[in-house]
């Protein structure tokens, strides 16, 4: 079964580094599991991500400085973290700009109105919008460091009328 959420990442430890919220809003209740709220990209160009990651997801992002960005979304936080910084902060840990390992994916409205909005904004398609086999309807794409981000629409929400 695939599940599907606003990103779904895989093999993480060696490509994104994740900080898991140590408190949930409702703290009297006892917590059973971590929740994934950041997903970071380690990147040797912060800023390059930034400009393409900036029009395509439609929010400004909110920086601390030269070395990270991030936007926040109702559910989730993207996170920009320059590679110069992560070595310096724990070595060796990753490596920018050489993930094939995981899948950003995006949950929106409509997939064919973001498909036409974003061609002259995406250099490298991956596939054009295609209704997929668990009942998605997705668009795929590259970031300029590589990463695959999917733009998806739920399948209920393109069920032809009855």
């Amino acid at each position: 079964m695939r599940m599907r959420g606003i990103v779904t990442p895989a093999a993480l430890l060696a490509i994104l580094c994740i900080w898991i919220s140590p408190m949930r809003s409702d703290s009297a209740a006892p917590q059973t599991s971590p929740d994934l709220i950041n997903t970071c990209l380690i990147t040797g160009n912060v800023d390059r991500l930034v400009a393409f990651y900036e029009p395509v997801l439609g929010i400004k992002a909110q920086r601390s400085g030269p070395d990270y960005a991030e936007f926040r979304t109702p559910v989730a936080v993207l996170a920009i973290f320059s590679e110069k910084a992560q070595q310096k902060y724990i070595p060796g840990s990753a490596t920018g700009g050489s993930n094939r390992s995981l899948v950003l994916e995006f949950r929106v409205s409509n997939v064919d109105q973001e498909y036409a909005r974003l061609r002259k904004l995406v250099t490298t398609w991956v596939k054009p919008p295609t209704t997929q086999p668990w009942g998605t309807r997705s668009i795929y794409f590259r970031d300029p460091d590589g990463n695959l981000v999917d733009f998806y629409t739920p399948a209920r929400a393109h069920a032809p009328a009855r």
